[in-house]
């Protein structure tokens, strides 16, 4: 008999599952497409030996979150790989600013601007995993350090404000670069707070790639899970819950727009209401390119970076943001390049390797992003073209169709702005669970929100172990002697 189903194995789902496989629970989990992972999954695109990924390259909240530090990647052989230099942020002058693991090296290279970046992120990295936990919490719950909300709320609205505190253009840029990872209108508390918290991991958990590509983490996932009892059914596309037959607990790791789907009559009107008028974000275009060398950025330093930022000047990065959220598509919209290779060689094979590429664009975009993001990187990179191989673009429209989670193309699941970083995705005490008994849900709609740390799936899971078995302490989740062999 099963004891639970989860409907979709993104980083979320598997993270649910996990959870309550580790509690004793016999666990089955359903997924549409014929592999899982969702933003996890990597694959050879254009030669068998080149891995891309295909949606998400890096991933700091797998360092950082709660979830996987009790999981622990590295234990299952999963290494996750740091660059010495996180992130970089060319400008149009030819100048670039970086953000190193280091801190006081970060400081010497915005110069003027060095003690107030230690100033701002010094204290955040001291107590990042209080800072973490608490950003990436159920935002319901009180929090367990005090003194980590008080370093929040003194640095979060401060950067909210339409003029920066820093004076010289890297640190301006640098950090309107990771406040661009809200995917939103800028500024704004809720992109002050990603700020906040994507650029104080650089200093201390880091910004790493799992060595072979994102799937490396999916896999440990599943073995988990497996090993465990859990069993798993692809190419399986749930389009009504009754298929599920009557399994006690339903997990589901699908949007708002998802649940209404497959459950849409027997959801009481209040709620689905609520559900309807769940705003969707801006969307996301990809482009991956083969490569036959590293990208040529202008300035070397670029070059050394695991992930980069291409926006221009803050003020730039903040006219393309706000336009794109209004539904404005830009010719230069921003941009996040990764070249895995730099800090993962084995990506490289035969002297090809892959590049990813995101451009921010408006809901539902119907672009091929490719020539797009092209020229955007040959800004930085001339020559680019050159490199390039073969390439795949896919539209904002198309991310739908690959996952329909990204609804419009938004892979945040949902616009993130204050309102909805509270009421995600309806105004609940319990944010994961639903009007209908025993069905909960776990996607990146509910808090604390998108990126690869599983909280959103873990979280839903303990809220199901306490309401139907009792189960108030977490199980353990490290890996056991006989899986580590």
């Amino acid at each position: 008999m099963t004891d639970a189903a989860v409907v979709g194995t993104g980083p979320n789902g598997l993270a649910a599952a996990v959870t309550l496989a580790r509690a004793g629970l016999k666990v089955a989990l359903y997924e549409k497409a014929d592999t899982i992972g969702g933003g996890l999954r990597s694959a050879p695109l254009f030669d068998r030996d080149v891995t891309h990924d295909i949606c998400s390259a890096v991933h700091p909240m797998a360092a950082a979150s709660s979830f996987f530090r009790r999981f622990d990647l590295p234990a299952r052989g999963v290494r996750l790989l740091q660059p010495d230099v996180p992130y970089a942020h060319p400008l149009p002058d030819g100048d670039a600013a970086a953000a190193w693991r280091c801190l006081e090296r970060t400081a010497e290279h915005l110069g003027a601007d060095g003690r107030r970046w230690t100033r701002l992120m010094g204290p955040l990295a001291a107590r990042s995993r209080a800072v973490t936990d608490l950003l990436l919490s159920d935002q319901r719950t009180l929090p367990r350090d005090p003194l980590a909300t008080l370093l929040l709320a003194t640095r979060v609205p401060a950067h909210a404000l339409p003029r920066s505190p820093f004076r010289g253009e890297r640190a301006r840029a640098l950090l309107a670069g990771v406040a661009a990872h809200a995917v939103g209108r800028l500024p704004s508390l809720t992109s002050s707070a990603v700020a906040m918290l994507l650029a104080h991991t650089a200093h201390s958990s880091g910004w790493p790639l799992p060595e072979g590509g994102s799937a490396r983490i999916a896999d440990a996932l599943a073995a988990d899970i497996t090993a465990h009892g859990g069993v798993f059914h692809t190419g399986h596309h749930v389009q009504d819950l009754a298929e599920l037959g009557p399994v006690p607990i339903v997990l589901l790791d699908v949007s708002p727009k998802e649940l209404l789907r497959v459950a849409g009559p027997r959801l009481p009107d209040r709620y689905a209401r609520a559900l309807r008028r769940f705003r969707y974000g801006p969307g996301a275009a990809k482009a991956d390119f083969l490569v036959d060398g590293p990208v040529p950025w202008r300035n070397p330093l670029v070059g050394r970076a695991g992930t980069v930022h291409l926006g221009g000047t803050r003020e730039d990065v903040h006219r393309q943001e706000t336009a794109t959220a209004a539904g404005r598509a830009v010719a230069d919209p921003f941009v996040l390049v990764v070249d895995p290779a730099v800090t993962d060689p084995s990506r490289a094979v035969r002297g090809r390797r892959p590049v990813w590429a995101y451009a921010h664009v408006p809901h539902g975009d119907t672009r091929d992003p490719v020539d797009m993001i092209r020229r955007r990187i040959e800004q930085y990179a001339p020559g680019f073209g050159d490199t390039v191989i073969a390439s795949r673009g896919l539209s904002a429209a198309q991310y739908e169709a690959y996952n329909p989670n990204y609804v419009g193309g938004d892979i945040a699941a949902g616009a993130m702005d204050l309102r909805q970083a509270l009421a995600r995705p309806a105004l609940r005490l319990d944010p994961y669970s639903t009007p209908l008994p025993g069905v909960y849900l776990c996607s990146a709609s509910t808090p604390p929100g998108p990126s690869v740390h599983g909280m959103c799936g873990h979280l839903a899971a303990l809220s199901a172990l306490r309401r139907h078995h009792g189960v108030r302490t977490p199980p353990d989740l490290s890996p056991a002697k006989k899986e580590l062999i």
